[in-house]
């Protein structure tokens, strides 16, 4: 497996990531152990060989729809990659995951939406070393509030990551508290 390349480290984003993804697989119960196993440490070879030359510590956002997972109207084909190594069909994977799934993977952070109007939620981050590397920071989804330590704060604040530069760009603006409401 690819764990490094030369401008940095990929593996705990990459772990993250599928990690998340791997979790619905075993919530719906219809893989065993030994194939989410399988399933994971295959994506884990993928993604790092799919991203070993698109990887930017020095700037995150470059490469970031390369590096980008989707499933929508269609599989993501790296998804369905690993899935077809456990047996499973892309109509399979479809029930196991959701159907309208954004995950970005990109260096220090690692971030998904479902649904296309869905909330931004961060299921990994970390802040650039010296070295290059990062340094695990509290994950931002183990904090009730969605906040952080103020070394976390101090980087979030001082750069606009590349789903904020999405929405400011694209649709709305994106705040650092996110909420969601519902009028009906």
């Amino acid at each position: 497996m690819h764990t490094l390349c030369a401008r940095g480290t990929m593996k705990p984003e990459i772990t993250a990531a599928v990690g998340f993804l791997s979790r619905f697989l075993r919530i719906k119960g219809h893989v065993n152990d030994r194939q989410l196993q399988t399933f994971s440490a295959s994506l884990q070879d993928i993604l790092s060989e799919q991203y070993k030359h698109h990887w930017f510590p020095d700037r995150p956002c470059k490469g970031s729809g390369y590096r980008c997972i989707r499933i929508n109207h269609k599989m993501d084909p790296l998804v369905g990659q690993a899935g077809q190594r456990i047996g499973l069909t892309i109509q399979q994977l479809y029930m196991l995951l959701p159907s309208e799934l954004t995950l970005w993977v990109d260096p220090f952070e690692v971030s998904y939406r479902i649904g296309e109007d869905g909330s931004i939620c961060v299921l990994y981050e970390s802040q650039p070393s010296v070295s290059g590397a990062g340094a695990p920071a509290m994950d931002m989804a183990s904090s009730p509030s969605g906040s952080s330590s103020s070394s976390v704060g101090a980087l979030v604040d001082s750069h606009i990551s590349c789903k904020e530069e999405l929405m400011v760009l694209g649709r709305t603006s994106l705040s650092k508290t996110y909420m969601m409401t519902v009028s009906g």
